[in-house]
């Protein structure tokens, strides 16, 4: 008798709510409130309707006067719709660090630094009191579910600031939600019983993709705020002038793909052996025809080429990277030997793209161009031995290599630990380094994935898409102003250990701290206090990464993966 096959449901986008506590009421409620009351129903898909959007990619939130909503230079996966009550954005001067549950940034002076030599006494992640105290310019309320952050001294901080209200019907958060960039300024609550709708990135994207007045709107505040002075940061447009250069941001399309939990997923894919190219979503197919040029404004993609039954890499491109510049150039120069996209580019977690469409190109963009500015011609079916500025990556760094970059996501690195372990003689140099410099705290590894003589250390790598700094309640893990290293600040980590989930490199660790005595630390119930704790590039040193500086054989560099030209020159010294 044949066996009977196991029969699990596949797990659907909405089996998990974004609010738990979304009720079919308050669904009913949304659908009577601006601006989903505007909206055609009609004109939702089956699988997609607006009212499961707002039942399951929303929750209503309430905030209390001076609790904050959203942080200068945090990362966030949504907008926010306020329904009821005043809010107040902070225009300038920004709010101090402290206030927002960060470090203040700063070296340490010489007495300290001398200091570290002989601090391999104290106890393995051990701290003063004084380190775990947060600032008194804020404080913490923390419920069953949440934990709010809020100003002390909101009068001053009204005094001191320049403010503007915002009021119910107001959107904001769009734009980081859409760009993956950092929030531009801090939000908090300006009224006693502030309620506020949060629609979660995959939410908006349905609502602005089936409503014409929510996606113009949001495009119109996308133009206003961040494209242009993006685009005259490009420098195919800088010889634009204001009207050209206004003609052109009238022109472009924003576009989404990948889903921004991708941390979790790439694990989740990463163990079962599914990480391929096949997986991911096409951006750009080979063989379609160039339609525009795709500005990767976020994220990262894959270009790739079909080969046997696959498709192998060829490289991978970050923001700010351009893909479909050859193919345009080649056509607008040659008119009667077109040629379509020469590879395919596919979305690597998460990519936010910006398309300046081929008319505009060709009418307005190329022709302010210097001839040595333009790419070379195009043969159809070329292969990387041309090596166009898009692809050249495979044959400079290997094959093997790039694809164990690729596969691994370590190209989100600024900052990897890099060792040649040809090099290496396992002396552990950087690790008591490290230690050293951390108060006989050693943040990393010195083991990790590899290929070759190549590994890539547990260290965290300072990543260009910090996904680890997504939810944090507290602010407590940010970018440090400087540098834009990505720091901890100990004395608000609540342990809640949302960044060791999201990061998807397992670079951050939860450790039980301990006073200077050896001795657990312990909360009011008697439960040891955790921290988050991971490698800070070493903010507060001169001199940089005491790791790199202590390797005595060259063995150990901290790198941007996004440069493999330098990686090459690295590795064949």
């Amino acid at each position: 008798m044949p066996a009977v096959p196991t029969i699990l449901e596949r797990p659907q986008r909405w089996d998990a709510a974004f609010g738990p506590d979304m009720t079919d009421a308050a669904a009913d409620r949304l659908l009577a409130t601006a601006p989903f009351r505007e909206m055609d129903a009609e004109k939702f898909p089956k699988r997609t309707p607006l009212r499961d959007i707002l039942r399951y990619d929303t929750r209503l939130l309430r905030f209390r006067k001076g609790e904050i909503i959203v942080r200068q230079g945090d990362y966030g996966t949504s907008a926010f719709l306020i329904l009821d009550g005043t809010a107040r954005v902070v225009l300038q001067p920004a709010l101090s660090p402290a206030s927002l549950g960060r470090q203040a940034p700063g070296k340490k002076g010489l007495w300290r630094t001398l200091a570290q030599l002989w601090n391999g006494a104290r106890p393995p992640e051990s701290f003063s009191l004084e380190q775990l105290i947060p600032s008194s310019e804020i404080g913490a309320r923390q419920d069953e579910r949440d934990v709010r952050v809020f100003l002390q001294d909101l009068p001053r901080v009204l005094d001191a600031h320049r403010t503007e209200q915002m009021r119910a019907g107001d959107f904001f958060g769009e734009i980081a939600a859409l760009s993956r960039m950092p929030r531009t300024s801090t939000i908090f609550a300006d009224s006693d019983e502030a309620e506020l709708l949060e629609i979660r990135w995959q939410g908006l994207r349905e609502l602005m993709k089936n409503d014409n007045a929510l996606r113009a709107h949001i495009n119109k505040t996308y133009r206003e705020r961040a494209l242009a002075s993006y685009l005259r940061a490009t420098p195919i447009f800088q010889r634009l002038d204001e009207a050209q250069l206004e003609r052109v941001a009238g022109a472009v399309e924003f576009s989404t793909f990948g889903d921004y939990d991708w941390s979790g997923d790439y694990k989740r894919l990463a163990q079962s052996g599914a990480v391929r190219p096949e997986k991911e979503p096409a951006i750009v197919t080979e063989g379609d025809y160039p339609n525009g040029i795709v500005l990767l404004r976020a994220g990262f993609a894959r270009v790739s080429q079909k080969t046997g039954g696959g498709e192998r890499t060829l490289n991978y491109l970050g923001a700010g990277q351009i893909f479909g510049l050859n193919e345009i150039t080649h056509n607008w120069r040659n008119p009667d030997a077109p040629v379509n996209f020469q590879f395919s580019l596919r979305a690597i977690g998460y990519a936010h793209l910006l398309v300046a469409p081929t008319r505009v190109m060709e009418e307005i963009v190329l022709p302010s161009l210097q001839k040595n500015e333009l790419p070379p011609p195009v043969k159809a079916k070329q292969s990387f031995d041309v090596d166009p500025p898009e692809t050249g990556a495979r044959e400079n760094v290997g094959a093997e290599v790039l694809e164990f970059l690729t596969e691994n996501r370590f190209f989100n690195g600024t900052a990897a630990m890099v060792i040649d372990l040809d090099r290496c003689t396992r002396c552990d140099d950087c690790v008591r380094a490290c230690a050293s410099t951390h108060d006989n705290n050693p943040r990393f590894l010195r083991h990790g994935p590899g290929v070759g003589r190549l590994m890539i250390a547990n260290a965290c790598m300072h990543c260009a898409d910090p996904v680890c700094m997504i939810g944090c309640p507290t602010g407590a893990i940010h970018r440090e102003s400087f540098g834009g290293q990505v720091v901890i600040n100990p004395a608000t980590c609540i342990g809640c250990k949302s960044c060791a989930n999201n990061c998807p490199y397992d670079a951050i660790r939860m450790v039980e701290v301990r006073d200077r005595t050896a001795e657990l630390m312990v909360d009011q119930e008697g439960k040891a206090i955790v921290k988050a704790t991971k490698c800070d590039l070493c903010v507060g040193n001169y001199g940089g990464p005491a790791c790199q500086r202590a390797c005595p054989h060259g063995a150990l560099t901290r790198m941007n993966l996004n440069n493999l030209d330098a990686l090459t020159r690295w590795l064949k010294k």
